[in-house]
């Protein structure tokens, strides 16, 4: 998953061999890059990411926290349920990142601010017991009722 090539002269390069992946909001006011494979990269249907989105899911990167970097201005946050901050660029408004403090060591990216964004190989759904009954995605990815963690998956591809 690599977008733009490229590094801030304000941080160490990746070890070699590691691609740098480079994204930004829309005014381009707050750009980021990280420079390590995701851990996971997910479609969630949850209210939540609904909502903080203002769209019908959320496609969510896990990164290592250590190697995300913000590469201008730094984004504002917003605490949007206990032990969850959000970040958006105060300027525009663009959604950017999600943290949980269980998750001390990630921080989950939205594909959508990547630079290419079609980089971005989703691996599963999740929280589709909050899928709204009008969006379906038409792909094979295995679809889980709420996380990976909670079981097996309910099914592979659309509702039929």
């Amino acid at each position: 998953m690599c977008a733009r090539r490229g590094r801030s002269s304000s941080w160490p390069a990746p070890e070699k061999g590691i691609d740098v992946t480079t994204g930004h909001c829309l005014c381009g006011a707050v750009t980021f890059s990280y420079d390590a494979e995701p851990k996971w990269t997910l479609n969630c249907h949850c209210e939540s990411c609904r909502r903080a989105l203002s769209a019908p899911m959320a496609t969510w990167i896990s990164v290592p926290r250590s190697a995300l970097r913000f590469t201008a201005a730094m984004p504002d946050y917003y605490a949007s349920s206990t032990g969850v901050r959000r970040s958006f660029c105060g300027k525009c408004g663009s959604p950017l990142t999600y943290e949980h403090e269980q998750l001390p060591d990630e921080v989950h990216v939205l594909a959508g601010a990547l630079s290419d964004p079609a980089a971005a190989r989703p691996q599963a759904h999740i929280f589709v017991a909050e899928q709204l009954p009008w969006f379906e995605v038409a792909d094979d990815l295995p679809r889980y009722e709420e996380t990976r963690a909670d079981g097996p998956a309910i099914r592979r591809g659309p509702r039929k």
